[in-house]
């Protein structure tokens, strides 16, 4: 069941339980935020407020963004063994923000606090996430309890580099923003997939060919499908390369990118990444034209006529793709029409020798460019059709890697 006020939930966060331990520096306050987003997501968080963190956050913010109690206390009357019961019930901790103080209690395995006991106690994996002074963080003694805690198994996550408390200036020791956390919190919860250590190749966004240096031939593309493809098989612990179109969304966390603006910059991208991928993901919107001349100075309106523009085909880049697929590589292609769409993507399957296509129709509410959701039907050459309901792109892109971690696991 989802925690109180969580949203459908989405994986690997819905119905999980999570310890979320704030300690005490002025990056608490990004924790509010960071524990109403796992909320969101379906999680049951319960918050762990260390003395110092009381000093810049309340427990009632906590509460009344998670729904849960807030623990301040190693021991409660009648729950003698809180940071046991916690410790057991956890299926990761966080702690955000990790001040230098606490890495060392953690380090040198103290138990002064409800949080440090808890840490002690629970067998789930553990994410830090440090935020100090940048001459705190370069202390030869924090980097050593930083290497420390790490052999012992714990994951880190930052510090950013950027601005610090007032008059600090900037350097590394920033909290990572909550979106961040939440990334690699998703990652910590994945735990070992069959995607693991898989070398995963995504393209994404549009592609832009240029008239003149001020316009271009493009599409309505923003990148969506590809970016939560990339982060979905980055959090199941692939490693991913990502080249993408022009897009304004963020990079995801942890995925290498590669940015291009035009068809052959991005077949030249592909090609480059293609021979060690285990899998090539194909969710960019390529523009089939290009302009043949394009000019070298920007087109001028004379006598309001518009100047001759003959196009030409830009390179297939997935057909290009063929030749240098390395064996058991699995390859996805994604066809986005407007009228008989299961059979031009049947055709395109087929053409392209491809393991998967994914088909959409432009014309179907929320299923086109530029939304958050998206209805695809899913094209196999050796299996039955599965039209998908309605969904979050989030959640079409795990469904695309589940049947990619399956055709990598029938091929080794």
């Amino acid at each position: 069941m989802a925690a109180p006020g969580a949203a459908a939930g989405r994986r690997p966060f819905a119905g999980r339980r999570l310890v979320l331990g704030v300690t005490g520096g002025i990056a608490a306050y990004k924790a509010i935020q960071l524990a109403r987003d796992l909320t969101q997501l379906g999680a049951a968080v319960d918050v762990v407020l260390s003395a110092g963190a009381r000093d810049f956050v309340q427990p009632l913010s906590f509460e009344a963004l998670t729904g849960r109690p807030v623990y301040t206390e190693p021991y409660l009357p009648g729950d003698p063994l809180l940071h046991i019961r916690l410790a057991r019930e956890a299926e990761a901790v966080i702690v955000a923000p990790a001040t230098a103080n606490f890495l060392a209690r953690a380090a040198a395995g103290l138990a002064d606090d409800l949080l440090a006991t808890l840490l002690l106690a629970t067998a789930a994996p553990v994410l830090l996430c440090p935020a100090m002074n940048d001459r705190m963080y370069a202390h030869p003694q924090t980097q050593a309890n930083l290497a420390h805690l790490q052999a012992l198994g714990y994951r880190v996550a930052g510090p950013a580099v950027g601005p610090l408390a007032w008059g600090e200036g900037e350097g590394p020791g920033r909290l990572l923003e909550p979106a961040e956390i939440v990334a690699y919190g998703g990652r910590l919860l994945e735990g070992d997939s069959r995607l693991t250590g898989r070398r995963i190749v995504v393209t994404a966004g549009p592609t832009r060919e240029p008239i003149d240096p001020v316009r271009f031939l493009g599409n309505r593309s923003s990148g969506r499908m590809g970016y939560a493809l990339a982060a979905a098989a980055w959090r199941r612990g692939a490693q991913v390369t990502l080249v993408s179109g022009p897009s304004p969304l963020a990079p995801p966390v942890g995925v290498h990118v590669v940015c291009v603006e035009t068809a052959e910059q991005m077949r030249a991208a592909v090609a480059g990444e293609l021979p060690t991928a285990d899998a090539l993901l194909m969710a960019a919107a390529v523009a089939d034209f290009r302009p043949a001349r394009p000019a070298a100075a920007k087109l001028k309106k004379e006598d309001r006529r518009a100047p001759p523009l003959p196009l030409e085909p830009t390179p297939d880049v997935l057909r290009a793709t063929r030749a240098l697929r390395p064996a058991g590589c699995v390859v996805v292609g994604f066809a986005l029409e407007t009228d008989d769409a299961l059979e031009n993507g049947r055709r395109k399957l087929l053409g392209k020798e491809l393991d998967l296509l994914v088909v959409n129709d432009a014309t179907e509410p929320g299923a086109g460019f530029e939304v958050e959701t998206n209805r695809v039907t899913l094209l196999a050459p050796d299996r039955p059709d599965a039209a998908l309901p309605l969904l979050s792109k989030h959640e079409v892109a795990d469904a695309i890697l589940d049947r990619v971690a399956a055709r990598l696991a029938e091929r080794s």
